[in-house]
C-alpha cells in the first residue's frame, strides 16, 4: 500500500509509525494520545520554556501525535533518528551557496489554502532544498509558521512534470547539476500553537473526500440552524433572499450641533464607491473630517462578567444579497432591524471565547484602544458571534480526527473575517477577509459576511488544492515550543531553512491570540524573539534570544552543512543583531541574495522603515576538520589562512543576473578579513593578522580578479565566465561611514587619479541621507592625507597617474614619465598607493586612530554624541587583543545605543567582551 492517502480506505489498513505497526491509523493515534496524556501530567514536562498555555484536554484536542503535538513533541529526536542518517565525516558533501534570486508570487493554490501573517511561498523554498539536500534528508525550520518548509520538502517528491522541467532547464542554463527529485523529511517547530496547527494540517495526510463531504454537510447544517438570521426581503417585498454581507457603520457626533452622523450614510457615494474626506451633518449641514468628530459609545452589560461596559455605537447601513446572479444593495428595513435585535438578545454561544486581550502594543494605541476592543467576544457583532460559535462547535463534533482538524483549519480562517476587523472595502469585489495583514485594526465600516458567502468558495478551493497535493505519512513532524531548546540530538539535521521574526515587524503572539483563544491553547510570549516595547524587549534582548535560537541551529546541524535565513527588516540595528548572533554561534555568512515575496504585509507596505524586498542569507557550519585543526594549532597566522582557504571554497565562483556577471561581495578582500576576524573572536582567540598584513598577504597567496579573491582552482571557471560577458562586475558602494567613504575614494582614484578640487564635488554627493547618525563626517583633505598619496611634482610621474593621463589625453600620449608637460598635468593628483606603500600608510593610520581613541577613554561627559567609527573599531580591536574587556565596556557605555547596534564589528566585540567579563 502507498504511504500517503486521500481516501478513507487508509484508515482501516495497517500503518507503520516510528518502527511500530498498528492495526490502523486510529489505533496509532489512540496509542500516542495516551502517551502524550501521561506526559502532560508530569509537572517537569509542563515547566519547559515556551510551553503553551492551555489545559490538557485542549492540547490533546489539537494534537495528532507523534506527528504533531500542540506542545513540545516528545518524539522529535526519535523521528530524526528513525528517518535520518547519522553524521559521517567520511561522506563527502560540497555545495556553493544558492547563487540565484528567487522571485515567486503567492498564487499557488496550496500556498493560498491558509493565510498567515508572513509566509515564504513553498515554491521559493523548493530550489534551496533541492540544492542543499538529497531525497530522504532531514530539513529543519525552527520558526516554521504555517509550515511552508514542510510543504516544500514534500513538494520535492510530488512536484508536477511541468514544474520539474522548468526548474531543470533553468539550472541547466546556469551550468548547474540537475536536482535529485524526491521528498525530504521535515522537522517543523514554532512557538505558536496557531501556527503549528496550520503547519500540521498542511503536512499530515487526510481523506480529502471525507473532508469535502463533512465541509458541505457543516454548511448545510448551519443553514438549517441559523439560516433565518441571514434572510432579508427583496425590493419586491415578497421574495426571501440570503444576505451576502451587511455593512455596519460607526456613529459619530457632529462637532457643531452634537447630532449623530452615521459614517457610511455621510461618507459613502454608492455610485462611485468613493469615501468622502469631508462629512456633512444631516442635521445642521456643518462639514468636518472624521478625525474632528467624536466616536459615539453605548453602554451594555458584558454577558461574560455581568458588569456594565462601553462599546462604539454601530448601526447596519447596507445589506448586499444576490437574486439569481444579480447583486443588489439595500438599506435595512424594519424587519431587518427587528431580526438583528432578536439575535442581539440571544445568550453568547458556549464556544465563543471571552478571553481579554493581554497588554500589547496594538491595544495601547490605535483603533483597538479607541474602540474598547478589549476582549475576544467584543470583536464579534451579535449575529457573527452566533454563526462563528456554531461553526466551531459543529466542526469540533466530527468523529474522524483528521477530518475534524481540517474542518477547524477551514473554519478558523473565518474568525478574523467574521470579526469587526473585517473592513468594508466599497471598491473591492469581495468582502471576504478584508482585515489588514499583520495588525489589529478596527475600521469605521465593517463587513459582516454570512458563513456561506465567506466559506462556500473557500471549501471548494481547499478541496481542489489538496486533491492536487499529496502529503506522505511520516514525512513531517511538528513541534510546538521555543527554538532556543529543540529536543534534537547534536549534528542530526541535514539542512535548515528558516524565516525568523525580525525586530518588531510582526507581533506574532499578539496576533495569534485571537485564533488561539478559540483553540484554548495560547503562545507563551516570554521566549518570543521579537522587539516589543510592552514586554520590555529591545534590540539587545532580541539579539540574545536570536543568539540562543541560532546556537540551537548550530548544535543540531551537521558540520559542513548549510542554513538559509530569510531576513525582512531594513533597520541596520536588527540586521547587525542577526549577523552578530549568527557569527557568535559559529555560522559563517557566505552570501546574501534577494527574495521577492511580491506581496507585503500591512507593516511592509505602510512603514517607511521596513524593507520592500526580503534578503536570503546563506550561512554554513564549518566542517569538523577546520575546527579540529584550529583546536590543535591555536590562533596562528596559518590557522587564519586555513580559515580563508576553507571559506573561499564555500563561496559562489560566479553569479549571473540578466546576462551580466555580479560582484560577489563575500569575495571582497575586506569582507573576507571581517569573516576571519569574527571567526577568531567567536573562538575567544586573538586575531593573528592586522588589516594591512592580511590584505598584503592575501594578494600574494590567492589570485584576484575584478576586485574579488579566489582559490587557484576556482580562477579558471571565473575566467571562462568572464570571457563570455562584455563588462566586468562592479561592486556597489553605499557611503555611510568613514570606512565606506575611504573605499569609495579608492575606487574613484583607481579609475581617475584626481586633484582635491576635482574629487571634492563628487565626494560631497556621496555624503547623503544614508550617513550614520552618530558618525563624524570626515574632511576630504584629512581622509586623503591618511589613506592615499599625492604627486607633488618631484621625480617620475607615478605609473597609475601616467597610465590614466596617457589614456585620456591625446596630447600626453607617448611621453616619458619625467616630461614637463606630463608632470604639470599630474601635479597635486591623489592616487591609490601600491600594496607595499599601502601597508606603511595603514600602520601610520592605525597609530593615529589609537591615539584618538585615548581621547574617548578620557571623555568625562555623559554621552559621546558624535564619534569616528574607525577610531572605535581600532580601539575595540586593540582592547580585545589585549583582553582589556573593561575598556570596551566602558567606552560602550559612553556611546549612544545606535552607535553600537548599527555597527556589526563594534557590536560583535562588545557582546563578546560582555560575555567574557560575566564569565570572569
Amino acid at each position: 500500500m502507498s504511504d500517503f492517502f486521500h481516501t478513507s480506505e487508509a484508515t482501516i489498513d495497517p500503518v507503520e509509525c516510528l518502527g511500530q505497526t498498528f492495526e490502523n491509523d486510529s489505533a496509532r493515534r489512540t496509542y500516542y494520545l495516551g502517551l502524550l496524556a501521561k506526559r502532560l501530567k508530569d509537572p517537569a514536562f509542563r515547566q519547559q520554556e515556551g510551553f503553551p498555555q492551555g489545559t490538557d484536554a485542549a492540547i490533546l484536542a489539537m494534537s495528532d501525535p507523534p506527528y504533531y503535538t500542540a506542545c513540545p513533541n516528545p518524539w522529535l529526536a526519535e523521528f530524526v533518528a528513525h528517518y535520518g542518517k547519522p553524521y559521517d565525516p567520511a561522506v563527502k558533501y560540497s555545495r556553493e551557496p544558492l547563487a540565484i534570486d528567487v522571485s515567486v508570487g503567492k498564487t499557488d493554490a496550496i500556498y493560498k489554502a491558509h493565510s498567515y501573517h508572513t509566509k515564504v511561498p513553498h515554491l521559493a523554498i523548493v530550489p534551496s532544498i533541492l540544492h542543499y539536500t538529497q531525497p530522504g534528508d532531514v530539513v529543519l525550520d525552527g520558526f516554521s509558521g504555517s509550515g511552508m518548509t514542510g510543504v516544500a520538502a514534500q513538494w520535492c517528491g510530488t512536484a508536477p512534470t511541468s514544474y520539474r522541467f522548468e526548474l531543470e532547464q533553468a539550472w541547466k542554463q546556469e551550468g548547474r547539476t540537475a536536482p535529485k527529485w524526491g521528498a525530504r523529511r521535515a522537522v517543523l517547530n514554532d512557538l505558536s500553537p496557531a501556527a503549528t496547527f496550520i503547519g500540521a494540517n498542511y503536512n499530515i495526510p487526510f481523506d480529502v473526500d471525507a473532508f469535502a463531504k463533512a465541509g458541505k454537510q457543516l454548511l448545510k447544517d448551519l443553514e438549517q440552524d441559523i439560516g433565518w438570521m441571514y434572510e432579508t426581503l427583496h425590493s419586491d417585498g415578497k421574495t426571501v433572499v440570503r444576505i451576502d454581507y451587511t455593512v455596519w457603520s460607526e456613529v459619530l457626533a457632529c462637532p457643531s450641533c452634537a447630532g449623530e452622523i452615521v459614517f457610511t450614510d455621510a461618507a459613502l457615494d454608492e455610485e462611485t464607491k468613493a469615501v468622502a474626506d469631508l462629512l456633512t451633518c444631516p442635521h445642521c449641514g456643518a462639514q468636518a473630517k472624521k478625525e474632528q468628530m467624536d466616536l459615539q459609545f453605548e453602554t451594555f452589560i458584558d454577558p461574560a462578567t455581568g458588569q456594565p461596559d462601553k462599546r462604539p455605537k454601530r448601526v447596519p447601513s447596507l445589506i448586499t444579497y444576490k437574486l439569481g446572479r444579480t447583486a443588489y444593495t439595500k438599506k435595512p428595513d424594519q424587519a431587518d432591524l427587528e431580526r438583528i435585535a432578536k439575535i442581539a438578545a440571544l445568550p453568547l454561544p458556549k464556544d465563543l471565547p471571552v478571553d481579554r486581550f493581554p497588554d500589547m502594543q496594538m491595544t495601547r494605541v490605535g483603533r483597538m484602544k479607541t474602540t474598547n476592543s478589549a476582549a475576544i467576544h467584543f470583536m464579534f457583532l451579535p449575529r457573527a458571534a452566533q454563526a462563528m460559535g456554531l461553526l466551531w462547535s459543529k466542526a469540533k463534533k466530527n468523529a474522524e480526527p483528521r477530518t475534524r482538524s481540517m474542518l477547524l483549519f477551514m473554519v478558523e480562517q473565518a474568525i478574523a473575517g467574521f470579526s469587526i476587523l473585517n473592513r468594508y472595502s466599497p471598491s473591492h469585489f469581495s468582502q471576504v477577509n478584508r482585515m489588514l495583514s499583520g495588525v489589529y485594526y478596527v475600521a469605521s465600516q465593517t463587513s459582516e459576511c454570512s458563513p456561506w458567502y465567506n466559506l462556500d468558495n473557500k471549501l471548494d478551493r481547499l478541496i481542489k488544492a489538496f486533491r492536487n497535493f499529496s502529503t506522505h505519512s511520516g514525512n513531517a513532524i511538528i513541534n510546538t515550543g521555543t527554538a532556543t531548546r529543540l529536543p534534537l540530538t547534536n549534528a542530526s539535521i541535514d539542512y535548515i531553512f528558516t524565516d525568523p521574526p525580525f525586530g518588531e515587524n510582526i507581533y506574532y503572539s499578539d496576533l495569534n491570540f485571537l485564533v488561539e483563544s478559540w483553540h484554548g491553547v495560547k503562545t507563551d510570549p516570554k521566549p518570543e524573539a521579537i522587539v516589543d516595547r510592552v514586554r520590555q524587549k529591545g534590540i539587545p534582548e532580541y539579539q540574545h534570544l536570536m543568539y540562543s535560537c541560532f546556537a540551537e541551529y548550530f548544535r543540531v546541524l551537521k558540520p559542513g552543512r548549510w542554513m538559509t535565513v530569510v531576513f525582512s527588516n531594513s533597520k541596520a540595528s536588527v540586521w547587525n543583531a542577526i549577523q552578530v548572533a549568527l557569527q557568535q554561534t559559529g555560522f559563517v555568512v557566505a552570501e546574501v541574495t534577494a527574495l521577492d515575496k511580491v506581496q507585503g504585509s500591512f507593516q511592509q507596505v505602510m512603514s517607511p522603515n521596513t524593507v520592500k524586498q526580503d534578503l536570503v542569507i546563506s550561512v554554513y557550519k564549518p566542517n569538523g576538520g577546520l575546527e579540529e585543526r584550529f583546536t590543535k594549532s591555536g590562533a596562528t597566522v596559518e590557522s587564519a589562512w586555513d580559515f580563508v582557504q576553507t571559506h573561499l571554497r564555500q563561496l559562489s565562483v560566479t553569479k549571473v543576473k540578466s546576462g551580466e556577471l555580479e560582484f560577489i561581495i563575500e569575495r571582497d578582500p575586506r569582507r573576507i578579513y571581517d569573516r576571519m576576524v569574527a571567526w577568531f573572536v567567536r573562538h575567544d582567540a586573538p586575531v593573528p593578522l592586522s588589516t594591512d598584513e592580511f590584505l598584503s598577504s592575501l594578494r600574494n597567496r590567492f589570485p584576484e580578479r575584478d576586485g574579488m579573491v579566489f582559490l587557484a582552482e576556482q580562477v579558471a571557471e571565473y575566467d571562462k565566465k568572464r570571457a563570455q560577458v562584455a563588462q566586468a562586475p562592479q561592486m556597489e558602494l553605499f557611503v555611510s561611514d568613514e570606512r565606506s567613504a575611504i573605499d569609495w575614494a579608492a575606487d574613484y582614484l583607481k579609475a581617475r587619479p584626481s586633484t582635491y578640487q576635482d574629487i571634492h564635488p563628487e565626494f560631497i554627493k556621496q555624503l547623503g541621507a544614508g550617513w550614520k547618525k552618530h558618525e563624524t563626517r570626515p574632511e576630504l583633505s584629512a581622509l586623503l592625507e591618511a589613506n592615499f598619496l599625492r604627486y607633488e611634482g618631484a621625480g617620475e610621474v607615478p605609473s597609475q597617474i601616467h597610465r590614466y593621463l596617457s589614456t585620456n589625453y591625446h596630447d600626453l600620449r607617448g611621453l616619458e614619465k619625467t616630461d614637463p608637460r606630463l608632470v604639470a598635468k599630474a601635479q597635486d593628483r591623489w592616487y591609490v598607493p601600491d600594496p607595499n606603500k599601502a601597508q606603511d600608510l595603514e600602520k601610520k593610520r592605525e597609530k593615529a586612530l589609537l591615539k584618538e581613541f585615548e581621547q574617548y577613554k578620557t571623555f568625562t561627559g555623559r554621552k559621546i554624541k558624535e564619534s569616528r567609527l574607525e577610531v572605535l573599531r581600532a580601539g575595540f580591536r586593540a582592547a580585545w587583543a589585549g583582553k582589556d574587556y573593561a575598556t570596551i565596556l566602558a567606552i560602550a557605555n559612553k556611546l549612544p545605543d545606535e552607535t553600537l547596534q548599527e555597527d556589526e564589528k563594534l557590536l560583535t566585540l562588545y557582546d563578546m567582551a560582555l560575555t567574557r567579563s560575566e564569565e570572569n
